[in-house]
């Protein structure tokens, strides 16, 4: 249950998604007439029939912030169990409003209502089994639309001969070290510190980003982790996220405070 889930955290996308459900009860009431609704009018459908499109798309929107809970709690990442978690929850608050709407606006607390089971069984879990399958396809492919432009976003960095590469955000990558014959990149995996050592030249990488800052002979960083500036016994260091210290040589120091003032 805690394998990754495709997952969309933009609420204008959750929002189309509701508005696709309001509009998909809406077709499914007026052409399929269920229950008491063929007794309606052609005008009476499209008076009364819109209420329940909202009120299904209200529901959805209304369980959107258990959803935003869930998601900053997991860390910002989304598994199978958090979306069956949202659903079931989605589920079972529907069930609940749906019951108070009957009892209150459509027969008024009538002493001959339905039961709760029997309304439950017969009707609700019905309905919601019609509906579930729109949330279920709108939000997963939400989810994948939006994994495939994450990963269209990745930067790779390559090893000599193409064999070894790392593909990653660029705002996850920290700093790149070189190392002999090789770089160390440290990077963020989720809230994870990962190093990863690729056969390559620091020079060579250098060229290829030039978004990423040369600070000395050994060290390239990504100004986006950029947080203080050191100096100790007339030497500069500058201090990244996660407690990493990087030196600044005296080659690079003055385009290294052009560009750290300049983003900062």
């Amino acid at each position: 249950m805690n394998i990754k889930y495709p997952f969309d955290p933009s609420t204008k996308h959750h929002l189309l998604i509701a508005l696709g459900l309001a509009i998909w009860i809406f077709v499914f009431l007026y052409f399929t007439e269920p229950l008491d609704v063929n007794e309606f009018g052609d005008s009476e459908k499209l008076i009364y029939l819109p209420i329940y499109g909202v009120l299904g798309a209200l529901l959805y929107v209304v369980v959107l912030p258990f959803q935003n809970w869930l998601f900053k709690r997991n860390h910002t990442s989304w598994t199978l169990l958090n979306e069956v978690l949202f659903l079931v929850v989605f589920i079972g608050i529907t069930i609940v409003i749906l019951r108070l709407f009957y009892l209150h606006f459509i027969i008024e607390w009538h002493p001959n209502r339905y039961g709760l089971w029997y309304h439950i069984k017969a009707i609700m879990l019905p309905a919601i089994l019609t509906i579930l399958p729109i949330v279920i396809i709108g939000r997963f492919a939400f989810g994948k639309y939006k994994d495939k432009k994450l990963e269209e976003q990745k930067i790779e960095i390559q090893g000599e001969g193409h064999y070894e590469s790392l593909r990653l955000h660029l705002n996850d990558l920290i700093c790149i070290q070189s190392s002999d014959n090789y770089i160390e990149v440290i990077y963020l995996n989720g809230q994870a510190l990962k190093k990863t050592l690729i056969r390559n030249k620091l020079s060579t990488i250098a060229d290829s980003f030039p978004k990423l800052l040369r600070t000395h002979r050994s060290y390239i960083i990504n100004p986006y982790h950029f947080q203080t500036w050191n100096t100790e016994k007339g030497k500069h260091f500058l201090s990244l996220s996660h407690d990493i210290e990087v030196p600044i040589s005296k080659t690079y120091l003055e385009a290294t405070k052009a560009l750290l003032n300049f983003t900062t």
